[in-house]
């Protein structure tokens, strides 16, 4: 098991709607902030949205107004829920966690998943 588990990426036609979820596995004492990345192919990994702990969220500017960023605090779990997909939304999802320990004394680590592919074709 990874330290980030993503579930939710696959194939989907224009217009449609997928939500991608993410774990931080294991014992975790506290996070900083989650984040969603993409990386087109061919291009480099850019930010999506992120929500800082206890608060603010940013989100990229062709994210605004179809995609929503949420946390379940309790779960150690990231979603991004995206809407109105676009073939220009096709990517690489990458999970990442800002500023996470294991427990009171651990330094403090980010950590990254492996990444899903999401589709967006008719």
């Amino acid at each position: 098991q990874g330290e980030l588990v993503e579930s939710g990426g696959g194939l989907v036609t224009p217009g449609g709607s997928l939500t991608l979820s993410c774990v931080a596995s294991g014992t975790i004492f506290s996070i900083e902030g989650m984040a969603w990345y993409r990386q087109v192919s061919g291009g480099e990994r850019e930010l999506v949205a992120y929500l800082r702990t206890g608060g603010g969220t940013k989100y990229a500017g062709f994210a605004k107004g179809r995609f929503c960023i949420s946390r379940d605090y309790d779960k150690d779990t990231v979603t991004l829920q995206m809407n109105n997909l676009k073939p220009e939304d096709t990517a690489v999802y990458i999970c990442n966690a800002d500023g996470v320990r294991r427990n009171a004394g651990q330094k403090r680590s980010d950590y990254w998943g492996e990444g899903m592919q999401v589709t967006v074709t008719s």
